[in-house]
């Protein structure tokens, strides 16, 4: 068995569309990775024999073996039993996966928040390494974060912290995927762009021409993805949606930079990693507009950790060197 220094971990990401593990080494270097689709409307039961499958599949990749495993699901989890609450992509209620995982691998197992995994993984591994106060905002279909403070991953009561994308920055406004309305999620999201998209084209038909041709001429099928496309190509509509977007970006990066302080945001997720630019115009927005103290040394960077950051998060929450709060690496450079 290996030592807990040089110990390798399963890191498994539970999406909506995919699962996907890694093993992973004490460096967060990748040693074998594999994906599965998650099947998610066939229900927990299907998802969970996906998962063991995954895992069985990624471990015949590499001679190596893993000493814990650690999960990654886009949702509210209950650190302490392991029991997704909810999770709504998945159409997950009190899901208790930590237990059943345990049985499955015969493994320690964590289970965290997706996002609260990948701030380990950034503050271990990527662009945010040995930074004491950090925040990681990934923004993809929607927005997820989490916090170190003094040294420290936020966890809250419930291990519930970090879920910055429920703030609210308009009051009684848009309507959230929670029971919420206002959400930064719901103005700055993957999924809010596209309603805010097909909501514009239905209000003004000739301004959006260009987007509905792109997208085939049905209103329901203009994505967020049809929106960055059209920008690129100099679309005034897709112009005016992108820099809102990036607005509101920079709104709700205002209020997590007022309340926590950090020395530095590192911000990832498909639609940052798919339009960088954002990065730099939301931290415009947050140097005019949060506390002049606040942004003296503040960095906004980049996630360097790319598409692998879930996996790479998950495996490090399980790490026993990490867990129990081993030796950290020379911080990163800002980017």
């Amino acid at each position: 068995m290996s030592s807990s220094s040089s110990a390798s971990t399963l890191g498994i990401d539970i999406g909506g569309t995919k699962i996907e593990t890694a093993l992973v080494d004490a460096s967060g270097a990748i040693q074998a990775r594999h994906r599965h689709p998650t099947n998610a409307r066939q229900g927990a039961r299907h998802v969970l024999e996906g998962i063991a499958t995954c895992v069985e599949e990624c471990l015949s990749q590499s001679a190596g073996e893993a000493v814990a495993a650690g999960v990654g699901v886009a949702g509210q989890v209950d650190a302490e039993s392991g029991v997704v609450r909810s999770a709504p992509n998945l159409g997950w209620t009190d899901v208790p996966l930590q237990p059943h995982l345990h049985d499955a691998l015969g493994l320690p197992v964590t289970v965290t928040n997706d996002v609260r995994a990948v701030t380990w993984g950034v503050w271990r591994h990527g662009a945010g390494r040995s930074i004491d106060d950090l925040v990681v905002v990934f923004v993809g279909t929607g927005i997820g974060g989490g916090v170190v403070s003094g040294g420290q991953v936020l966890a809250g009561h419930r291990g519930l912290a970090g879920e910055l994308g429920h703030t609210t920055i308009m009051p009684y406004g848009r309507a959230c995927h929670c029971r919420n309305r206002g959400c930064w999620e719901a103005y700055a999201g993957g999924w809010a762009l596209e309603e805010r998209a097909q909501e514009a084209v239905r209000t003004d038909p000739d301004a959006g021409a260009g987007l509905l041709d792109r997208a085939g001429g049905a209103v329901e099928d203009i994505t967020g993805r049809t929106v960055h496309a059209a920008f690129e190509e100099g679309d005034p509509l897709a112009k005016r949606l992108v820099d809102a977007t990036a607005e509101y970006l920079g709104l709700g990066l205002v209020g997590v930079v007022n309340a926590f302080n950090p020395q530095r945001v590192v911000m990832g997720g498909g639609m940052i990693d798919g339009h960088p630019q954002y990065v730099d115009r939301a931290a415009g927005v947050v140097r005019r507009r949060a506390l002049g103290a606040a942004v003296t040394d503040l960095e906004v960077v980049a996630s360097d950790l790319g598409g692998q950051a879930g996996v790479v998060g998950a495996a490090t929450v399980a790490h026993p060197a990490h867990r129990a709060g081993g030796p950290r690496p020379a911080p990163a450079p800002a980017h």
